[in-house]
């Protein structure tokens, strides 16, 4: 998968500083040596903001890179920049999720839990607008249109010539819940049972039966980066949603996520399951 440029830039602060602990510089002693201060520096490690790539290839030198170190943290200076597609859309879009397209167009594997809906990058068009209207209550036609052909647009991640791996455990209440009516839930249920028979896609489904499990307090992603480093775990909240990437919060949730496929139904099982309710709905 081609590397896009927040993975670009998440790499390059991981690496600026992986070098400056290297030859043992506090931020404010790196920043003297290439006249930039401790606040900027910590900004480019943390993969916050803009980077100028002059200030990336300085700090090479004085970190005693070696020159295929410094032209590769160059390039990735220099390929922050791209804009990606939804940048250029007519009608804004939420921040959480501007950020949430940023990354997900760059991640190499997909790990979601979903106790409420089906996952976005597998619902129906008619599904995703039934979501959308029961929880954007105050948008009109035209917005939740908007929204649904975002969701749409993201689902081509999942065409692409390599596409990243989807696993997807998804409570048993998420295929019982009749989201806009018998017709859209057993549409949308046809729709993942096709989807299931791609390699690059898997689910299970969590039964009732599981009683309490690892992930009681909702649903989550995990987004998997080229590198464990860049790794994102996004937390669905009202009105939004939560990143996370510090290291203690990213394995909770890894090990949560490993609980609940050992808790879920195998993949014929859940395959199985999933046809019975499409048989009753």
């Amino acid at each position: 998968m081609a590397v896009g440029p927040t993975t670009r830039r998440r790499q390059l602060g991981a690496d600026l500083r992986r070098l400056r602990e290297r030859r043992g510089f506090t931020l404010e002693e790196a920043g003297a040596l290439v006249n930039i201060s401790k606040a900027t520096l910590s900004r480019y490690e943390t993969k916050e903001g803009t980077v100028r790539w002059p200030a990336v290839d300085a700090l090479c030198r004085e970190y005693g890179a070696t020159e295929q170190e410094r032209l590769t943290l160059v390039e990735l200076a220099k390929g922050a920049k791209i804009r990606g597609w939804w940048r250029s859309l007519a009608d804004p879009i939420p921040e959480s999720m501007n950020l949430m397209l940023t990354l997900e167009n760059e991640v190499v594997s997909e790990n979601h839990y979903s106790c409420m809906y089906v996952p976005g990058l597998l619902q129906t068009r008619a599904y995703a607008e039934a979501v959308h209207r029961a929880s954007e209550m105050r948008c009109g036609d035209q917005e939740i249109a908007h929204m649904v052909d975002i969701r749409m647009k993201r689902q081509e991640l999942l065409e692409r010539d390599e596409p990243p791996h989807m696993w997807a455990v998804i409570d048993e209440a998420v295929i019982r819940r009749t989201v806009g009516g018998p017709d859209v839930m057993r549409e949308q249920l046809r729709h993942l049972l096709t989807r299931a028979r791609e390699p690059h896609i898997t689910f299970q489904i969590l039964p009732f039966a599981t009683g309490a499990h690892a992930a009681a307090v909702g649903s989550f992603v995990i987004l998997g980066g080229a590198t464990p480093e860049l790794d994102v775990v996004y937390v669905d909240i009202l009105g939004g949603g939560l990143f996370m990437e510090k290291p203690q919060e990213l394995a909770r949730y890894k090990l949560a996520f490993e609980y609940l496929r050992a808790q879920a139904l195998d993949i014929e099982a859940s395959v199985a399951l999933l046809n019975r309710v499409c048989k009753e709905l």
